[in-house]
């Protein structure tokens, strides 16, 4: 697969506006500023030397660049600078993965907390509602992100601004729809010249769908440990639903033609190992099993099995069908991952609020609005939430499923240690050699993960410098890796 260098022009393009009218934005392809600190996109398909020096000809009007190919690209393009290019963006892609999963561990660790004081301490244990608050504040990564991106361009117009972002989101959402770089992306639909009728390039009915199938598969995942809490022990609890990962890792061979890795295997065998020590190390597995029947035990623990089976499906259905294909730009990969977050935000408040009232009707859970200390604390924890979720679907897309999976285990240590800090109990060896265990696994699979990404970089360069008919091979080579 061939690096994003001929999707479309990169988001906000600095030299294609305010000065461009209306008929200049459909589809022209304009030279990039190079001096933006973010939203510059080095893989841009543009040609640099065909543009006109000054922004306006001499009749006042934007002059037009030549629109290039990929064949005139490779011929006009130095080799080394585009090959500087790529590892400039691998390096970035290495940098904002380790910053996202410090935030992502941080904020989750924060979230637990806050939420155990808010369900178990000030006895507001609404399951579902609460479910729907954190999931339902995902809405707002994308308000959020435009805020950020705006004060980045805060000498563009609004309107030419905002059209900039919808265009950039539309071009994303193609590349992912069709699982390739080169997309186009008319704004008009027609008949080609040949008069065949062109297939519609709109990516929003994809989207729309897709945000569908994997929000259900998260909203059932999420609310089997809501649903099993009460049914079996906290040992349970924890050792079956963090053997998601080892699922994430499943279903990453058939779905994204995940190769059998020795490594990987072992870190994820070892992490479960660690979240097993950690659950069942204290000798004393039925801890808490006093009021539950083994029937009703058995029951929770097919319940929260289920739950941890469809959080792997989740994770890997959102690398699959809603992240962009290998080789997109790093900023590129974050700015849609922001955006699809608050499409899961967006289908859970309009949609599923209707089991609420449903739920108060029957008694099941009787709607409560929390006051004072516990609304509060329930509003941070929102808050974190949101973070956690931005931040692991970054991960997510910058790295892989089963990479973001071992990193989560990392908060059971992460959690106890915090426990210790507010409530001056210290770690069993239980909780010790297990936190141990989870990070050794991680340590594994971020060196596994890295030497991925190493040759993934070697490979990129190999493209760039194919030129000619080279790239074409090297595409027609990983094909088979990209169809399902």
């Amino acid at each position: 697969m061939a690096p994003d260098t001929h999707s479309s022009h990169s988001l906000l393009d600095p030299s294609s506006l305010p000065h461009a009218n209306s008929n200049d934005d459909r589809g022209r392809r304009r030279t990039p500023s190079p001096y933006h600190p973010v939203l510059y996109d080095s893989e841009s398909n543009f040609d640099p030397s065909a543009a006109d020096p000054s922004p306006f000809s001499s009749s006042g009007r934007p002059s037009n660049p030549r629109r290039t190919t990929s064949t005139s690209l490779r011929s006009i393009t130095p080799v080394p600078l585009a090959a500087q290019a790529l590892h400039l963006d691998t390096t970035l892609r290495y940098r904002l993965a380790a910053f996202f999963l410090l935030v992502s561990l941080v904020t989750f660790t924060v979230q637990t907390e806050l939420a155990s004081i808010v369900q178990h301490d000030l006895g507001w244990d609404k399951a579902y509602c609460m479910l729907y608050l954190t999931h339902g504040s995902w809405v707002f990564l994308f308000p959020l992100q435009l805020v950020v991106l705006r004060l980045l361009k805060r000498e563009m117009p609004w309107r030419p601004f905002w059209r900039q972002v919808l265009w950039e989101v539309r071009v994303v959402g193609s590349m992912v729809e069709q699982q390739k770089l080169d997309v186009q992306t008319p704004r008009r639909r027609g008949r080609s010249r040949g008069g065949h009728q062109q297939q519609p390039t709109s990516p929003w009915r994809y989207l729309a769908f897709t945000t569908a199938g994997v929000t259900c598969a998260l909203t059932v995942a999420g609310l089997s440990w809501y649903l099993a809490v009460s049914m079996t022990t906290p040992s349970d609890l924890t050792a079956i639903y963090n053997c998601s990962a080892f699922f994430a890792y499943a279903f990453s061979i058939p779905l994204l033609k995940e190769r059998l890795h020795m490594g990987k295997i072992v870190a994820v065998a070892i992490a479960i190992l660690g979240v097993l020590i950690v659950a069942y190390g204290d000798g004393n597995p039925d801890s808490g099993a006093g009021e539950i029947n083994g029937g009703t035990r058995f029951l929770g623990n097919i319940i929260i099995g289920i739950g941890s089976v469809l959080y792997g499906l989740y994770e890997v259905l959102y690398k699959r069908f809603a992240c962009p294909p290998e080789g997109t730009s790093a900023f590129r990969s974050v700015t849609f991952a922001n955006t699809f977050g608050s499409m899961i935000g967006m289908f859970t408040v309009f949609v599923l609020w209707i089991p609420i009232p449903i739920l108060h009707w029957t008694g099941i859970e009787p709607f409560e609005v929390p006051t004072g200390r516990a609304a509060w604390l329930l509003f941070w924890s929102i808050v974190m939430n949101m973070s956690f979720a931005g931040s692991f679907l970054v991960l997510i897309s910058l790295t892989s499923p089963v990479f973001s999976s071992v990193a989560s285990l990392l908060t059971i240590f992460i959690v106890a240690m915090s426990d210790w800090f507010m409530t001056g109990k210290p770690l069993s060896g239980a909780s010790m050699l297990g936190g141990v265990f989870i990070m050794m696994a991680f340590g594994l699979l971020s060196w596994s993960t890295w030497k991925e990404m190493e040759e993934e970089e070697a490979r990129r360069r190999r493209v760039v410098a194919a030129g000619g008919g080279g790239e074409e091979e090297v595409e027609d080579s990983e094909s088979d890796k990209d169809e399902v």
